[in-house]
């Protein structure tokens, strides 16, 4: 729960579950003010408590894409109607 109650971890499992598997700059675009600090240090956070995966390709550009494993599936079907909720509110 501490780890969900961080700004933007909600956000970020349900716009990975969006997109499906994502590039850091896809995700990036979809957030207007995040630091790249704060994306990047949050999405270490969320593949380190499982809900998302980091697949590193040996490519050259070096190619990351991240997606949700079944737990991170899981919690984002159950986070999409409180983020709805959460958006009609501040409308």
């Amino acid at each position: 729960m501490e780890l969900l109650s961080r700004r933007y971890a909600m956000q970020l499992i349900c716009v990975v579950g969006a997109i499906g598997p994502a590039r850091y700059g896809e995700i990036d675009g979809a957030f207007e003010d995040v630091s790249s600090s704060t994306l990047s240090s949050r999405l270490d956070d969320l593949v380190d408590a499982g809900y998302l995966s980091r697949t590193q390709y040996a490519e050259i550009p070096p190619r990351v894409e991240y997606d949700l494993t079944d737990d991170g599936d899981e919690l984002c079907r159950r986070l999409q109607p409180l983020l709805e909720w959460a958006a009609d509110r501040e409308q």
